[in-house]
C-alpha cells in the first residue's frame, strides 16, 4: 500500500473540522463514463424501488415487510410468523452475498446499489446543483448573507425537498404496512387512519433530516457496513485505488509543467490538481488509500480521467484495481476465500429453493386439549383437539373439512362441519376424533389428518390420539 507521510487524517473523518464540528461537504458536479452508468443504474434501482410494493403476483404484494404483524412479501411469496425461518434464511442469503460481493469488489455495493447513496447522489444532490450551481456557487452561497436571493434559493429547495421526503415516505409505509392500506388511507382521510399517518409524517421527516442535513453522515456514522471494509477487504479485492506507484515515481507527485520531461525527471503522474478531493462526495483523498468514508462512487476516477487527458497523459492513474495488481502488478484472481463464500451462498440458496417447493399454501395444526383425557363412547374412544387452519393465500376456502387418512374413525368439527377460510386468515375451532376400541393397538396412536377443501387435499398432519392401557 502507498506510503503516507502524514497520517493525520486517519485521526478524524473528512466532515468534521479541526475543533469537531460538522464541516459540510460541496462536492463538484460529477460528469465522466462511469457517472453515466450509475445514472441509468439508479434509475432503473428507482423505478424498481418505487414500483416494487404496487406490484401483485397471484395477489401478493411483490415486496412487503409487515413487522408488526409479522408478515413478509418477498418476490411475491409470502412468510407468515409460522414462515420465519425461511425469511431468516433469506435474509443470512442477503448477509452473505453482500459479504461475497464486497470481499470481491469492495464496497461497490455503497456507491452504486445503496438506496441512501441513490436518493443522496441521484435525487437530492442534482436537484441542488440546478438550484444552487456547482461546487463553487454552492460555497459562495453558504457564506452569502440571508438576503432575497439566498431565502429564495434556500426555500424553494428545502421545499422541494419535503415534497421528495413525502413520497418516498409514501413508498416506505407502503413497504411496511402494504400498499393496499396506503391507498386505503388516501381514500378515507388521515383522521380514519391516524396511525398510518403519524408513521408517515415521521418517516417524512426522518428522510428529510437525513437528505437535508445528515447525508454523508449516514454512511460515516450510522451504517454498520462501512466499518465492515475492515474485516473483509484484503489486497486481493477490486477497489476504486490510486495508482500510487505510476503516481508518485521516485520524486513524487507535482504541479504540471508543460514544457517539462516527467518522466526524465521522475515526478509522478499525478499533478496534484485536487480535483479528485473536490469531486468527493465524501470529501476524502482517495490518494491516501482505501479510507472508512470511500463508498466507490467512481467520481474520482472519471475526474481524473478528465484531467490526464487534458494534461497528455495516460487515463487510468485512479481506476477499479486490486492493491496486488497496483503494486505487485498481480492480475486479479478469484481466491480460495471467495470460492469458499460462493460455496456456502450456493448452499444457502438450494436450502431455500428446496424449502419453498415444500412449503404449502395452507398449513394445520392440530392438538391435543391439554388436561383432557379420553372418552368412552359406546364402542368409540373419543379425543377431544383444537385445530389451527392458515390460509397463506389470496384466495378463500369454501369448503373446509377434515378427514382421517389410513385410520378407520370419524371427525366432528364443533359448529359447522364444512366451514369457510378466508384469505390471508386463520381459523381455529375445536374437533372430536372417535375410533373403534378394536383398532388400537396402543394407549397412544398417531392419527394422521386430512385437510380438505372439498375433495382437493390442501394439508396434511398428524397428532396423538390416547386410549386405554388394556383392550378387550
Amino acid at each position: 500500500m502507498a506510503t503516507v507521510q502524514n497520517e493525520s487524517f486517519r485521526d478524524t473523518i473528512g466532515t468534521l473540522d479541526e475543533e469537531g464540528k460538522r464541516k459540510f461537504i460541496f462536492p463538484k458536479k460529477p460528469s465522466g463514463k462511469f457517472y453515466d452508468y450509475r445514472k441509468w443504474v439508479s434509475y432503473g434501482l428507482l423505478i424498481i424501488l418505487f414500483a416494487n410494493p404496487f406490484i401483485k403476483v397471484n395477489g401478493n404484494q411483490f415486496m412487503m415487510f409487515n413487522i408488526l404483524e409479522r408478515r413478509f412479501n418477498i418476490f411475491g411469496f409470502p412468510f407468515w410468523p409460522q414462515d420465519f425461518y425461511l425469511f431468516v434464511i433469506c435474509m443470512v442469503i442477503g448477509v452473505v452475498f453482500v459479504i461475497l460481493f464486497t470481499v470481491v469488489f469492495g464496497r461497490i455495493f455503497c456507491g452504486w446499489i445503496c438506496p441512501q447513496t441513490i436518493f443522496l447522489e441521484m435525487v437530492f444532490r442534482r436537484i441542488e446543483f440546478l438550484i444552487d450551481g456547482d461546487r463553487g456557487a454552492q460555497m459562495r452561497l453558504a457564506r452569502q448573507e440571508w438576503n432575497a436571493e439566498k431565502i429564495r434559493k434556500r426555500v424553494f429547495k428545502w421545499f422541494i425537498f419535503f415534497v421528495i421526503s413525502f413520497l418516498i415516505a409514501n413508498v416506505f409505509l407502503a413497504y411496511l404496512v402494504g400498499s393496499d392500506q396506503l391507498f386505503l388511507m388516501i381514500e378515507e382521510g388521515p383522521i380514519k387512519q391516524l396511525h398510518n399517518f403519524i408513521a408517515l409524517l415521521i418517516f417524512t421527516g426522518v428522510f428529510y433530516f437525513v437528505f437535508v442535513w445528515f447525508r454523508e453522515q449516514v454512511c460515516i456514522i450510522a451504517c454498520p457496513y462501512g466499518r465492515m471494509q475492515g474485516v473483509l477487504l484484503d489486497n486481493k479485492s477490486i477497489n476504486v485505488a490510486y495508482d500510487f506507484v505510476r503516481g508518485e515515481k521516485e520524486v513524487g507527485r507535482a504541479k504540471f509543467n508543460k514544457k517539462e520531461n516527467r518522466e526524465a525527471t521522475g515526478k509522478g503522474d499525478c499533478i496534484d490538481c485536487h480535483q479528485c478531493v473536490h469531486v468527493c462526495p465524501m470529501g476524502i483523498d482517495i490518494r491516501n488509500g482505501v479510507q472508512l468514508e470511500c463508498t466507490n462512487c467512481t467520481a474520482c476516477i472519471d475526474e481524473c480521467d478528465t484531467i490526464m487527458e487534458s494534461v497528455g497523459l495516460p487515463k487510468g492513474l485512479i481506476r477499479y484495481a486490486t492493491e496486488d495488481e497496483i503494486e505487485k502488478k498481480e492480475p486479479f484472481r478469484f481466491t480460495a476465500r471467495m470460492k469458499g463464500y460462493t460455496a456456502v451462498l450456493t448452499i444457502l440458496i438450494g436450502v431455500l429453493i428446496g424449502m419453498l417447493f415444500l412449503r404449502n399454501d395452507v398449513e394445520a395444526v392440530v392438538l391435543r386439549l391439554p388436561g383432557q383425557l379420553f372418552e368412552h363412547k359406546g364402542e368409540n374412544i373419543s379425543n377431544v383437539y383444537t385445530y389451527k387452519i392458515i390460509n397463506k393465500t389470496m384466495k378463500d376456502y369454501n369448503d373446509i373439512h377434515f378427514e382421517l387418512i389410513d385410520q378407520k374413525g370419524s371427525i366432528r368439527n364443533v359448529g359447522n362441519l364444512h366451514f369457510k377460510v378466508k384469505k390471508e386468515e386463520i381459523s381455529e375451532g375445536t374437533l372430536f376424533i372417535e375410533i373403534n376400541r378394536a383398532l388400537l393397538e396402543s394407549d397412544k396412536t398417531k392419527v394422521k389428518i386430512g385437510v380438505y377443501n372439498g375433495s382437493e387435499l390442501l394439508e396434511t398432519t398428524s397428532t396423538n390420539f390416547l386410549g386405554p392401557r388394556t383392550f378387550n
